[in-house]
């Protein structure tokens, strides 16, 4: 089969592939490339940084099968699929723990003052005993969004000691029950906000979402508070937020993975901020997750492809 591959995935996996098809490989290509690229293709790997758009499927006349090497759906043109009637496969269960560590890396680096800290004592300056930090167990973590990845992120929380209150797209008794048994408080997205020390963000980018945590609700947040989003960018205003930090100073810090405007040379708006964790939105980047995800997109293919010689 003729695959092209328009994001950097597993190298073992491109390997494998390449002994029993045709591959192609765009990396970081522009828009016009990719339109150029998809043509005659049969197969789409991608991830996060590219963008499937209306235009790119209905110039990829050839293909059958699309492969999303993780979870969000943000980035392609899912009418245009639907009405091309293409194959998706998605990838979403491998990143839930890597998305769910870098959680918890941006929470313990902001309540501890990591970040700080480090600056200072690069410049030689021993802040021992001038830094102000914080335990998380004990303190109340609020997350929005309690699916694959939010799910992990409550239970790594409860193991660390903490009070875990979670929201729910669409709640119900029986999702509170089960969550209650696993020592997680389920209600509404309106509740958790004012209760919580860290309020973590697990949602996808829908028309609904965007703009989710703006100047609002970001004003109801518990004085004090430290926001951390590895959801999508466009979840959170992030002038709101700029203000919530500076303005008043009435949240503690913030962390973000993922960010309104992406990619080489963007600058965010909050770098100049000693209270803020910045990364490139790495949450699912670890070795070890790009390899099982290489290893499901295997897989994929291989049943695929079973299915085509069978029909």
């Amino acid at each position: 089969m003729r695959i092209l591959i328009a994001s950097k995935i597993d190298r073992d996996a491109i390997d494998r592939l390449a002994t029993r098809h045709e591959i192609s490989c765009a990396f970081n290509a522009t828009h016009d490339e990719l339109l150029e690229r998809i043509q005659g293709q049969q197969v789409l790997i991608f991830r996060s940084g590219v963008t499937i758009s209306s235009a790119v499927l209905q110039a990829a006349r050839s293909l059958e099968l699309i492969i999303r090497a993780g979870s969000g759906l943000d980035n392609i043109d899912l009418h245009e699929l639907a009405r091309r009637g293409i194959r998706l496969e998605r990838i979403p269960r491998p990143s839930a723990q890597a998305v769910a560590e870098l959680t918890f890396a941006h929470m313990l680096c902001l309540a501890r003052n990591v970040r700080y800290a480090d600056a200072l004592l690069r410049q030689g300056h021993w802040a021992k005993n001038d830094l102000e930090s914080y335990l998380i167990s004990g303190k109340t973590l609020g997350v929005v969004g309690a699916g694959n990845i939010g799910r992990r992120v409550c239970e790594m929380g409860v193991a660390w000691g903490m009070r875990v209150v979670a929201c729910v797209e669409h709640w119900t008794h029986e999702h509170a029950s089960e969550f209650k048994d696993a020592g997680i408080e389920l209600t509404r997205f309106e509740e958790l906000v004012p209760q919580a020390d860290f309020l973590t963000i697990h949602v996808p980018l829908r028309p609904e979402t965007r703009g989710l945590i703006g100047s609002d609700v970001l004003a109801r947040m518990k004085p004090g508070a430290f926001l951390v989003n590895v959801a999508r960018g466009g979840v959170v205003d992030e002038r709101a937020l700029y203000g919530a930090l500076t303005e008043g100073g009435r949240l503690r810090g913030a962390g973000l993975d993922t960010h309104e405007s992406e990619g080489p040379g963007v600058r965010s708006p909050l770098r100049d901020l000693p209270n803020v964790i910045l990364t490139p939105h790495v949450g699912a980047s670890t070795v070890d997750t790009q390899r099982e995800i290489g290893r499901e997109i295997v897989a994929i293919l291989e049943a695929f492809e079973a299915g085509r010689s069978r029909a």
